[in-house]
Formats: structure tokens, sequence, C-alpha cells
């Protein structure tokens, strides 16, 4: 990360010492900080991409199963804005369904669309061949307009850690602190690093956040694979697993106001550019 985000994260570590957290506990937990994009409709940052717009897919793509969210341009992220190896350039086409079905499920999906490919439009409503009004008038509420990006750092949100013998989850491991740490986090996160409704890279979020989002998406993605989504085995190990992006939909959908959507893909299917093999799930607490 740039000098500029580890200056920014001094008032978290003055707040932590306040609080009476120690020092080394506080930068060992700052040691954990990973860059991230935070995309918001305003501001003064470059233009990366658009919520919603044309439904632009190369010839041999099939109509995706869950609605156009948004499009990335690879190329207009700033420079190290994330520490994915994302491609160079090219789109990023991100899919969602913001409601929950069941573990078993993906509920969203990923095209990547490399720089110089054959596109033509298609029909952003293919996905509802059932022709459910009630999804009908959801997907109209989907924002709408070009997306500005700010480089931004991320720090964990989730409270707990998942260890042997602690189903449900306990400190991290090496950070007995950890549900502090996470308040102190959520109390100087609007001053370091001001959230928007789409940000790539990071930490995962969303509204009530015990453990990571990831954990739950790797264990969705098993079950579903199990169920018989996707064309392979995917692994168990989180740690084979990257957060890829969130959108926090509630945003901007009335009925879905704490819904947020997790994509995040295995790491060698992000580095053979396997985007089809992304997994999506959703928080939502009706």
């Amino acid at each position: 990360m740039t000098p500029e985000m580890w200056d920014r994260l001094s008032l978290f570590l003055d707040k932590a010492i306040e609080r009476g957290i120690p020092a080394e506990d506080a930068q060992r937990w700052l040691a954990s900080a990973r860059p991230c994009a935070t995309l918001t409709r305003g501001g003064d940052g470059p233009v990366v991409g658009r919520f919603g717009g044309p439904l632009l897919l190369p010839a041999d793509t099939p109509d995706p199963a869950h609605p156009f969210v948004a499009s990335i341009d690879l190329a207009a992220l700033p420079a190290d804005a994330t520490d994915l190896p994302l491609p160079p350039d090219g789109r990023l086409l991100l899919f969602a369904f913001p409601e929950t079905e069941g573990d078993d499920e993906t509920m969203g999906s990923v095209v990547y669309v490399p720089v110089g490919t054959a596109v033509a439009e298609r029909d952003k409503h293919a996905w509802n061949s059932s022709d459910w009004d009630d999804y009908e008038a959801m997907f109209k509420e989907f924002p709408q307009g070009p997306l500005r990006a700010t480089a931004s750092v991320s720090l964990p949100h989730h409270k707990s850690g998942i260890q042997p013998g602690m189903p449900w989850g306990g400190p991290h491991p090496g950070h007995p602190r950890s549900e502090e740490l996470v308040a102190v986090w959520e109390s100087t996160r609007a001053d370091i690093a001001p959230e928007g409704p789409l940000q790539i890279g990071g930490y995962a979020d969303e509204e009530a956040i015990d453990n990571d989002p990831v954990t739950h998406a790797v264990h969705s993605a098993v079950k579903a694979v199990e169920a018989g989504w996707g064309d392979g085995p995917v692994s168990a190990d989180v740690s084979n697993w990257v957060f890829l992006a969130d959108w926090v939909a509630g945003m901007d959908l009335q009925g879905w106001e704490s819904a947020t959507v997790h994509w995040v893909i295995q790491r060698e299917d992000l580095t053979a550019r396997r985007f089809d093999r992304a997994f999506t799930s959703v928080y939502w607490n009706p």
C-alpha cells in the first residue's frame, strides 16, 4: 500500500491506544490491511465503469442467469488499487440476484471480456424466464450511471475467526482483542475509508458480521458443487479463495435494505482468468 494509506490508518492506531488496546496488538491488526477500490456514483475519482447500461457480451457467452449489475473497465482502475492479480485491461461484468435462495446455489456470476473482443448487445431481462413481476420491479430499481473509483484501504470487519473446536468462531487466531479492534475500525472507518455501494478487493462487509463472509461463501460454493453447480471441484480451504467484490444492494433497493452481494473466486482461477468459476453469495436480513 502507499504511504498515504498508512498515514490514514494512523487514526485507527491512535484510537485503539486511546481505548486501552496495547499498541503491539493494534499494529499487528494493521498489518492485515489491504488496498481496495471504492466505487461510487459521485465524487472526483476517475470513471472506471458503470452501474447498468447496455449488456455487451461475446457471441459465445450464454445469457447470464442473474440480473446485470455493473461493468468495470480494469484498465481505468487506479494503479495498485487492489492487491488482486486482476487482468490489466478488459471489462469485468458483475451479475447478481440480491436475495438468498439457500446454501447450495450461486446467486450471481462474473464475466470477463478481454480488450478487443467482439461483443453484441443482449437482452438484460433474459434471466427472468418466469416473468416474475415482483422481481422485474426489483430489477428496475438497480442503480444506473457512471462509477468513479477512489483508492482506499480495508481492515477486517468480522469479529471472529473459525478455530478447531469452536464451530461458531472465537477471537481471530493471534488476535485476542479482535472484537475490540473491529469496534475501533467501525468508529474510525468513515474518516479513513468512506464506504461506497461497490468495492473491489479488500475485505468483505455486511450489515451484521461475526465471521468473514468469504468463509460462508466458500462453504456454500462447496455445497453448490456437490449439488451440481460448476464444472469441477472447488477447495474447501478458505485460504485458497479471495474476495473479489461487494455490492451493498440495500443502498438502492427498497425492501432489500440490508442485502449485500459478495463475489469470491479461487486464487488459481483468478490467476487463470477463469471468472466463470467465481461464486456469488448474498447476505440478506429481511
